[in-house]
């Protein structure tokens, strides 16, 4: 028990300070009516389009346990009626990639055999256009700080969902998809490896961010019972 209250009270000078965030919408240049368009669309538009419709959209349907897992199998499914696409589109693993540039180009690829091994559904005229999208974010600092583990585990009690969603989604893309501030933390600050290692496992997809919340504080609490 008193390894378990030592690792919980176990001090540091670097706290990890809760930020939440607040996006202003930017509607971009491309917009596509078809698939031909769409692909040529996905060539052109920014990363921050690329992160918006893939991991951004986690936070905007985060209570949806099922369906679509990206705004780009939406389109394809609901707008286009290319069932086999959507599927190919919604299987993406955004953890399997190290890269927006990476993400992206597997995007492209899929869209791209598609149209070539279904010739017509590159000029058939989707029901309503795809609009690019991306968002600007307002990053708000919260008064919650952790010095330990103890403060760590009751301000991921506290917060609200979107400092999960900006320390856990949004900080891949500033991280250039290696890690999360949370997992950052607890491995540099914390000489959590273990721990931070299996938050960086976690299936963002299968939970909401309620249930990811959750998950994450089950495993930072096996610091208690193991050695990081």
């Amino acid at each position: 028990m008193s390894d378990a209250n030592d690792v919980l009270s176990r001090r540091t000078e670097s706290p990890f300070r809760f930020s939440s965030s607040a996006h202003l919408l930017r509607i971009g240049r491309e917009r596509a009516d078809t698939l031909a368009e769409f692909l040529t669309a996905l060539r052109t538009c920014s990363d921050e389009s690329i992160f918006y419709h893939t991991f951004r959209t986690l936070q905007e349907h985060h209570f949806i346990r099922q369906g679509f897992s990206n705004d780009f199998a939406h389109w394809a499914y609901a707008e286009c009626n290319e069932a086999g696409l959507a599927e190919r589109l919604a299987s993406l693993d955004v953890r399997a990639f190290s890269s927006i540039a990476d993400l992206r180009q597997r995007i492209i690829a899929t869209v791209d055999e598609h149209i070539e091994s279904n010739p017509r559904s590159g000029d058939r005229f989707a029901m309503s256009p795809f609009y690019f999208c991306a968002s600007d974010a307002v990053v708000v600092p919260t008064p919650l700080a952790a010095y330990t583990l103890a403060e760590f585990l009751e301000g991921l009690r506290q917060v609200s969902i979107h400092s999960i969603h900006y320390h856990f989604i949004e900080a891949r893309l500033r991280l250039r998809f290696v890690s999360n501030d949370f997992s950052q933390w607890l491995e540099e600050r914390m000489n959590l490896q273990r721990v931070a290692a299996a938050l960086n496992r976690i299936d963002i997809y299968t939970a909401t961010l309620e249930g990811i919340r959750r998950h994450i504080i089950r495993i930072v609490q096996t610091a208690q019972t193991s050695n990081g």
